[in-house]
């Protein structure tokens, strides 16, 4: 079998190689970058500028990408991980050298427990100054690599012009190879400053691969699904990400078999589908139903912390595990594993699977439904409730919305409807602060013709207050409501729960409201009575706006205890 016919690539035309003979003057390193990406289908770069990443930066005054610029590095990576979220599409993030790129750690961590495509192109100390010695140079690290190995996907470093374009492309075949995620490249401030005559890039191939679920594991798991007595689904944050809504839909329906979904997994199934156990993931009632499976069935999630109950949970029937991540296959309970994208393996137990018939099936649902919302009405959370509500209610179904860390985020991990898919995201990966707001800005970027809804506490608001001109400078519609309790509202009600009192959750904040008008953002502040009529009227405007709520809020009592 012959192997010298190379691949069926078009040769150049005379005028292709004229041009990549005499490639127009004034290009740098930094051009390599841009024309690599924007070759690659990129059309939007975050980040900040930086002093040995201003020859990325001015050709990224020549190049046809948009760019947008937050105030404060990590922000800057939430921004790009909403993006990446929501379209699916790599998103490039520009950064400096040293404390600008360690700045953004906490985003990349966030991206990396979500699975969020972002590419970060980091700028790196001169040639000479590299190899851990004590030079002196602005922003030296004995070894930058090293701040990020441990938090992104891969690591790919670049020491002359010609390594760039191959760099960027297997980082960018990275961030989309299944699962998604974070990659890293490291370019030195002399290689993107100094001038180049290599041709303009042109015919690049950085397809991602593709992760398909081996025939003989899909065969076992169609036989234990096609013949159990009690099957129940499990879908995480893998089924939004590959955009397998509409195929897990089909199998439950197939197998008659009720579904969860994780807190990642929001949006992923129908919530009011007489099928769905909808996000109750942190109640008892739930935890036991999934216990009583015969087999269950966990599409993209590894069943970690919160997925688990707090690790309460122990199955008593066969589990079968599909995971993009080989790393979380069987991490928490022995499965059947299979490693493979959620899309491609529920396509294949679609065609394999005998369909089955339960007519109890859904009547089992609705009473594990109604005695979860037995057990959180005597608690006396009307005002938690009412609030999810409202928001329900003013927010368009097609618009995304950005979670905090915060109490009203955690209500609505396991009780709003996000009623599609892809539109509810959160900070649950790595639970940093500060998330909402940036990623929300992020997400008008990548769609500015809806609104999208950002929901802090006062606490996680402050780490991205600056943000608020961001929001301005480029008219970003987005409504940032701020629940303003005085503090750190959870880590006051865990601290309190834990030791009896509280100690360093009481905080001194701004006037939220006159802040944001101070910045030229509109803002108003609110009651739970009118919530509703002013974010309809927010998300109805134009441009951002703030909407400041002052309210105490309790969490529902925890069933894992």
């Amino acid at each position: 079998m012959s192997h010298d016919h190379h691949d069926e690539r078009p040769a150049l035309t005379p005028a292709q190689i004229e041009a990549a003979l005499n490639p127009p003057p004034g290009r740098n390193g930094g051009d390599l970058v841009v024309e690599t990406l924007r070759g690659l289908g990129a059309t939007t770069v975050f980040g900040l500028p930086g002093q040995h990443a201003l020859g990325l930066f001015d050709a990224l005054r020549r190049s046809s990408l948009d760019y947008v610029g937050l105030r404060v590095e990590n922000n800057a990576g939430f921004a790009a991980d909403a993006y990446g979220r929501v379209t699916g599409e790599v998103a490039p993030l520009f950064l400096s050298t040293g404390p600008g790129a360690l700045t953004s750690l906490a985003a990349l961590q966030e991206a990396a427990a979500a699975s969020a495509p972002v590419l970060a192109v980091s700028s790196q100390i001169p040639l000479r100054g590299l190899g851990g010695g004590r030079h002196g140079h602005l922003h030296e690290l004995r070894d930058q690599q090293a701040s990020f190995r441990d938090v992104v996907k891969s690591v790919h470093t670049v020491r002359t012009a010609s390594q760039i374009p191959s760099a960027i492309g297997a980082a960018w075949e990275s961030a989309l190879t299944a699962p998604h995620g974070p990659v890293w490249v490291e370019i030195p401030q002399d290689v993107l400053e100094a001038a180049t005559a290599l041709p303009v890039v042109s015919g690049l191939d950085a397809t991602p691969r593709e992760l398909h679920a081996r025939p003989e594991l899909v065969a076992v798991a169609a036989h234990l699904l096609s013949r159990a007595e009690r099957p129940v689904i499990v879908a995480g944050g893998g089924v939004v990400r590959s955009d397998a809504s509409g195929k897990l839909r089909a199998l439950a329906e197939r197998l008659d078999a009720p579904v969860v979904t994780t807190y990642g997994g929001k949006g992923a199934f129908p919530w009011e589908h007489p099928l769905s156990l909808q996000s109750w993931v942190e109640d008892r009632h739930v935890t036991d139903f999934l216990e009583d499976a015969d087999v269950l069935l966990v599409v993209g999630s590894g069943l970690g912390e919160l997925s688990s109950n707090y690790y309460t949970f122990a199955p008593r029937g066969r589990v079968v595990q599909i995971e993009a991540d080989a790393g979380k296959l069987e991490a928490n309970h022995p499965a059947l594993g299979i490693h493979a994208d959620a899309r491609d393996a529920l396509a294949d137990l679609i065609e394999t699977v005998a369909p089955r018939e339960d007519p109890a099936a859904a009547e089992r649902v609705a009473g594990v439904l109604a005695r979860v919302r037995e057990r959180i009405a005597g608690q006396g959370r009307d005002l938690e409730q009412s609030l999810l509500t409202a928001i329900r209610t003013a927010l368009p179904d097609a618009s995304p919305s950005f979670w905090d860390m915060t109490i009203l985020g955690y209500w609505a991990w396991a009780a709003f409807d996000a009623r599609r898919p892809n539109t509810m995201h959160s900070a649950q990966g790595a639970g940093g602060l500060g998330y909402a707001f940036p990623a929300a800005l992020g997400a008008a970027v990548a769609d500015p013709t809806r609104p999208v809804l950002a929901v802090s506490g006062d606490g996680g608001a402050m780490y991205s207050i600056a943000e608020l001109a961001t929001a301005r400078q480029y008219g970003l519609p987005v409504t940032w409501l701020i629940v303003d309790d005085g503090g750190y509202g959870i880590l006051r009600e865990y601290l309190t729960g834990a030791f009896g009192e509280t100690t360093a959750t009481e905080l001194a904040r701004p006037d939220f409201a006159a802040l944001a008008e101070s910045f030229g953002v509109p803002a108003v502040r609110t009651a739970p009575e009118t919530l509703a009529a002013d974010l309809a009227e927010a998300f109805a405007r134009p441009g951002p706006s703030v909407v400041v709520l002052p309210a105490v809020l309790k969490m529902f009592e925890p069933t894992h205890l």
